[in-house]
């Protein structure tokens, strides 16, 4: 397993922190009354904090420096329920804000998962499943913060910035410039840290990515890791993403833990430079010892702000990569997705029509090329021909996984393209051979295919494909519980539960994707019955390498390079002795190869 595969992807496109912050405030609007209630809340707390210096002044030159003990007891008396007042508000914000950004994230993650679920198959092709969990999961958790202090940090932060110093200009104007002579040296570097840390902070969430995709695969192919022995080449790629994905926190780290540097060294030169002028140039005889105790504070209540907003603008630096990359997925349009009018699919016939239809992937190399056909409603078609002939590309565009870029498929003398694609796959029933079972009881998984199908249907469709005798002699039958993709069971096992979810939706049209590869030869003779009973009445589409499962079809296409090279029962394409004919000697060899001879064989063509 290469660590190449997992080098950063080119998804992420350049978008503006600010428009991303905004699209953030655009979730808070739901909120409004909280967050005014909020806004109010910190309003008093700033005012408090306002406060609380000109009363130490106050208690200093006009109390204490006369003796006046009984206005002091006063004026601590109403400092004293302020600040406990202030002390039960803060709590009533932070439960606030708390349940408010908890309920955003709920929204954001529900609007991702639904937005996942609607883009098409060349979204999944393209990206490991990692990834896509690392932004359902690591990268909507690391913006509750950002969401909750835009509130409770850059707003009341901001105000009292503003707020301590019109008072101090107001208390002496010298003092309060010289103060802030460091503002710009400390503004200067917050640019540049800002400048050099946010790219290594995307660097670092594609890493994360990349290990959380990694972890992902190498757990599901376990088994395949084990069986070659290949566990020392796995975990030297983990080391080496681990290492990777290290060096890039570090990286970005050291980079924003230098704003609190920035802060610390231009509050210290505030300080000395505050004393100076006070003492050294003003002269301590012109300014009272409250004075000076007051601009103390209120120089403290000036940083302190500036770092809580540093801090603020370090995270929102940190996870705004991952807030980015959510807009990412949410802005990408699905690829097949129902236009603006589009009708309800009726009931299905079943037939099929593909008419000059051509496809491609990657709009260069065809997959299929002017193909044209029309399948009467109850035909089995047969679909064969070797790997990456375009066999498993007609089923897909009947069940519009993907959109053609010419011609037309249509169904009942409906375009596909015309219809909403749930009323379509519906009325569809789609077998691959990788059948995936979900966590739940084999009942769950069978009801799958029709969620409103009752106990009896389930086991009626179970006892069609011949899965009823083999579930019945599990411990709990159809209550049996199964570990994610049906642990526990045997392969054929699962292909049989798979033909018994799709069986219970009562598919109009009916495809079988290589759905009996995995299946044995007495597995294949006791479900043979049950195929056969799946495709009476129905359109059907089979694609099998395996000749032996496919002689009754009423029509055989030979499908290669992309064109549909021959086309006839078995017994015609016999006769022909053509590219049929090739394929049904490899498998059956000449004693076999007489027109109308079935065969039995279980070597699958190449």
């Amino acid at each position: 397993m290469a660590v190449n595969s997992y080098k950063d992807d080119e998804m992420s496109v350049e978008r503006s922190k600010v428009q991303t912050l905004l699209r953030l405030f655009h979730y808070l609007l739901a909120y409004k009354w909280q967050i005014v209630l909020v806004l109010l809340i910190m309003g008093y707390g700033v005012a408090v904090s306002l406060v609380n210096p000109l009363i130490m002044e106050a208690a200093i030159d006009d109390h204490i420096s006369v003796g006046d003990i009984r206005g002091l007891y006063r004026l601590l008396v109403v400092a004293l329920g302020i600040n406990l007042l202030l002390v039960v508000t803060v709590k009533l914000r932070m439960y606030i804000m708390a349940k408010v950004c908890n309920e955003i994230l709920l929204t954001i993650r529900q609007e991702l998962y639904t937005h996942i679920q609607k883009l098409d198959f060349a979204f999944f092709d393209s990206r490991p499943t990692g990834k896509i969990l690392s932004r359902i999961i690591g990268d909507i958790n690391s913006l509750k913060d950002v969401l909750s202090n835009c509130v409770t940090t850059l707003i009341p932060d901001g105000l009292t910035v503003i707020a301590v110093v019109v008072i101090m200009v107001w208390k002496n104007p010298k003092l309060a410039f010289a103060s802030m002579l460091t503002i710009p040296f400390m503004a200067a570097g917050m640019v540049y840290i800002q400048v050099k840390a946010h790219p290594r902070w995307q660097l670092f969430r594609k890493k994360s990515a990349n290990l959380n995709a990694f972890i992902h695969e190498d757990m599901a192919g376990m088994r395949i890791i084990q069986s070659f022995h290949a566990q020392t080449e796995t975990e030297r790629s983990f080391d080496e993403l681990l290492e990777e994905h290290r060096q890039a926190f570090v990286h970005a780290v050291r980079m924003s833990d230098a704003f609190g540097s920035v802060i610390d060294f231009s509050w210290a030169m505030g300080c000395i430079l505050l004393y100076f002028t006070g003492i050294v140039v003003l002269g301590v005889e012109q300014v009272s010892l409250g004075t000076f105790i007051a601009f103390g504070t209120y120089l403290t209540m000036f940083w302190h702000p500036i770092q809580n907003i540093s801090n603020f603008y370090n995270q929102l630096v940190t996870n705004i990569a991952g807030a980015e990359r959510i807009f990412e997925i949410l802005d990408t349009p699905p690829a097949i997705a129902d236009d603006a009018e589009v009708a309800q699919m009726p009931p299905i016939q079943g037939e099929v029509t593909f008419e000059h239809v051509t496809f491609s992937y990657d709009d260069k190399v065809k997959v299929l090329d002017d193909v044209n056909f029309r399948i009467r409603p109850g035909e089995t078609i047969a679909l064969v021909g070797p790997t990456g002939a375009g066999k498993s590309t007609i089923v897909n565009l009947i069940s519009r996984f993907y959109d053609v870029q010419q011609g037309i498929v249509s169904v009942d003398g409906h375009n596909v393209k015309q219809v909403l694609i749930e009323s379509l796959r519906r009325q569809m029933g789609i077998m691959t051979q990788d059948n995936f079972l979900f966590s739940g009881t084999i009942r769950d998984n069978i009801r799958y295919g029709r969620l409103d199908a009752s106990d009896d249907e389930i086991i009626a469709a179970a006892k069609s494909v011949n899965a009823h005798d083999f579930i019945m002699r599990l411990e709990k039958g159809y209550d049996t519980q199964l570990s994610e993709r049906g642990g526990g069971l045997s392969i054929g096992q699962k292909q049989l539960l798979a033909f018994a979810r799709t069986m219970v939706s009562d598919p109009k049209i009916l495809i079988l994707d290589e759905a009996t590869s995995s299946i044995d030869t007495k597995t294949e003779l006791l479900v043979q019955e049950g195929i056969e009973h799946m495709l009476a009445g129905r359109t059907s589409f089979v694609i099998a390498h395996r000749l032996s499962t496919i002689q009754k079809a009423d029509r055989i296409f030979v499908v290669d390079d992309g064109k549909i090279i021959e086309e006839g029962n078995a017994k015609e394409l016999l006769e022909k002795k053509g590219a049929y004919y090739r394929l049904y000697m490899a498998q059956f060899g000449e004693q076999n190869a007489e027109p109308g001879h079935s065969g039995s064989g279980e070597q699958q063509a190449g």
